[in-house]
Order: C-alpha cells, then structure tokens, then sequence
C-alpha cells in the first residue's frame, strides 16, 4: 500500500513539473508571437 501512495505522489510531482514547464513555454511563446506582431506593425508604418 505504501508503494502505491509514493507512485502518486511521484506521479503528481511529475505533473506539477510538467505543467510548470509548459506554462513558461507557452507564455514565452506568446510573448515571442506578440513581438513579431510589433515588428510587422512598425514595418508597416
């Protein structure tokens, strides 16, 4: 039983990382994507 309550504790450990992770990626992204949109503006004027 115990094995079994390390498993998810690992399990949730790992998820928090991963989701973590994943929000920086998307949030850099976005910034990225919003920088380009400002460059294609100023080109543009």
């Amino acid at each position: 039983m115990r094995r079994v309550y390390e498993l998810i504790l690992w399990g949730l450990l790992a998820a928090f990382c991963v989701s973590t992770i994943g929000c920086n990626t998307i949030e850099g992204l976005g910034r990225d994507i919003e920088e380009a949109g400002m460059a294609i503006q100023e080109a543009c004027r």
